[in-house]
Parts: C-alpha cells; structure tokens; sequence
C-alpha cells in the first residue's frame, strides 16, 4: 500500500481541501526550485501544476510559487525534503517525506504525532523505492495491465479514487523509467494525475477492519501536518 488508505474516505472537508492545495503548492515551489521555472521544459513541475489546476488552485497562485520557489522575489523559500520512518500501530512500517524550510520544528511535531507508535524504527529496507504514476482514463472497462505493458511500467494497481466512469490505475515503475511512462500512457489516452518517486512495501500487512481503520486515522494524523508531503505504509 502506498497512500491508497487516503482515498478511503471519499468526502473531502474544506479544511482538507485548504491543506491538499498548501501541499500541491509546496510542490510546485519545490519543483521549480530544482529545476527551471518553466513547465514546458520542466517534466515535475508540469505534473504539479497540471494536478494543482485538477484542484482549482488558480493561474496567479501557481505563477506565485514558480517565483517563489525558484528564487523570483524578496519572498523566495528554500524547502528540502527531511524523510523519517518508524513503526505505526498494528507494526505496520511507515515512511514519512517532508518538505520543510525548518527541519528543527518538523522533527519534534513529527515525533509527537508518534506518541502512540514507535517513531525512528529501521524499516526503509521494507520498501522498494519506485516510480509512482497514478492515471485517469475517461471509458470505464480499461485493461490496466495491458496499459501498463504497453506504457513500460512494471505493475499497477486499481486507483481508488477514480471515478465510477472511468478507469484509473497507480502504475509502478523503475525510478529511471517514471517520466517515459507518464507520457507513454499521456499518449494511450490517459490523464496523468501524479507522477513522482515512492515507496512500496515489499510484504504488506493485512489487517483486519479495526485495526486497519486505527490504522488509517493514524496515518490522516500524520498526513494533516503542514510539514508532511506523503506517507506511505506497508498496508494492503
């Protein structure tokens, strides 16, 4: 499971709402920060603004965190990304990603939101690092292992969050290969909504409904911090 536990809950409060478009915001910052502030030229930054507009989130403040974060401006930001790992409830491993200009003031509000789990466990080697696509397709029906073959990715899975209408897959690739697929499936027809790398537990845990619904509030928790990017779990 990668963060397929997020898709669980179908409606989104505006507080999430607000949180979704401070997080794909930060991305777009950081996006123009490593490489250049131009979409066209850029293959993460062009993925963040296309899911950022997905969201509603407007022309002038995506324009205001390519300039912010690639240095345009007296209010530019400097993020790095600050990973952490631990064992959540049910010993079921986590990885953390944050993006953060303060790791002093992450780390402690991560650690707290541990207080249940066991914050700092060695589990990283529980996880493949991989490429992640999640795609769209408008007719229901689609063979998603056929698109995958056929895209160059190594496995897919189904996408919760997709639409009963349409086809939606989260498609898994070697980190070299993350780019050539999204647009590999871009031409098949698909919607590329995120394309970004992760992690995927090798042996996830199947867990019984309460134990997997403590689980996933955990993991809400976590995700609801300003500071954290995405969390991923070793959960089926």
């Amino acid at each position: 499971m990668g963060r397929q536990w997020l898709h669980a809950k179908k409606e989104v409060t505006a507080n999430r709402r607000a949180q979704m478009t401070s997080k794909l915001v930060r991305e777009i910052m950081v996006a123009a920060k490593m490489g250049v502030p131009d979409p066209a030229m850029n293959p993460r930054l062009s993925l963040a603004v296309e899911a950022a507009r997905k969201q509603s989130v407007s022309n002038d403040v995506i324009n205001r965190a390519i300039k912010k974060g690639s240095g345009q401006g007296d209010d530019a930001v400097n993020f790095e990304l600050v990973t952490y790992e631990g064992m959540g409830p049910c010993n079921v491993p986590v990885v953390i990603e944050c993006l953060t200009e303060n790791r002093n003031r992450t780390a402690p509000d991560i650690r707290m939101l541990f207080k249940d789990a066991q914050f700092g466990s060695k589990v990283m080697f529980l996880f493949d690092h991989v490429g992640i696509v999640e795609a769209t397709h408008p007719k229901g029906g689609q063979d998603l292992e056929s698109a995958a073959i056929e895209a160059g990715a190594q496995d897919v899975e189904k996408l919760e969050s997709a639409k009963e209408e349409e086809s939606g897959g989260r498609f898994f690739t070697e980190r070299t290969d993350m780019y050539p697929v999204a647009e590999a499936l871009k031409k098949l027809g698909w919607s590329v909504t995120t394309a970004e790398l992760g992690y995927r537990g090798k042996d996830p845990i199947d867990l019984p409904a309460d134990d997997r619904a403590r689980v996933a509030a955990f993991l809400e928790r976590i995700d609801e911090n300003d500071d954290v990017h995405r969390v991923y779990a070793a959960l089926k």
